[in-house]
């Protein structure tokens, strides 16, 4: 009767098994604090992810930063522009450009805090290590930084002037 007892549940963990999750610990480890879903561990994922700025090989964090902030500064100027309080007035392009350049610098000051609370202002020698993001240091996030918001401004600008010279836009 042991016997038969052991048997089933063998029978049964084996079944276990070899059920499919959808959902499951990521590599079958439930400490890792990530699930595997069939989004997050697809192959197309992982390479749209691999092709954003911020995860794209040999890129310099201040090349990182630059297209970062370029592309936050271009399209954030548009909800401020049509969407905002003066949307009908003459003045709201300009409004919008002073808008958005406010919340660059606001982003900005976030990613400066974030970077001494992180890496604690120290500078370090930076080690240039194959597979590692080079902007993860304290030199390199204050690289990041700085392209930021240079590219913020830029791409502001530059929204900036396409709305003031081609009105169709």
């Amino acid at each position: 009767m042991v016997k038969d007892i052991n048997e089933s549940i063998a029978y049964a963990a084996t079944t276990a098994k070899k059920s499919f999750d959808v959902v499951s610990p990521y590599e079958g480890d439930p400490f890792v604090g990530h699930l595997s879903t069939p989004i997050t561990t697809s192959r197309l994922t992982k390479t749209y992810l691999s092709l954003l700025p911020a995860y794209k090989t040999g890129f310099s964090p201040l090349l990182r930063g630059l297209s970062i902030g370029f592309v936050h500064g271009y399209f954030l100027l548009g909800p401020f522009v049509k969407l905002g309080p003066l949307r009908t007035s003459e003045v709201a392009n300009f409004i919008g450009f002073l808008s958005t350049i406010s919340l660059i610098l606001i982003l900005t000051t976030g990613l400066v805090i974030y970077g001494f609370t992180v890496f604690g202002g120290k500078k370090e020698q930076q080690s240039p290590k194959s597979g590692t993001l080079d902007f993860l240091t304290s030199q390199g996030w204050r690289e990041f930084t700085s392209g930021f918001i240079v590219g913020g401004f830029s791409g502001t600008s530059i929204a900036y002037l396409l709305l003031k010279f081609l009105p169709g836009f």
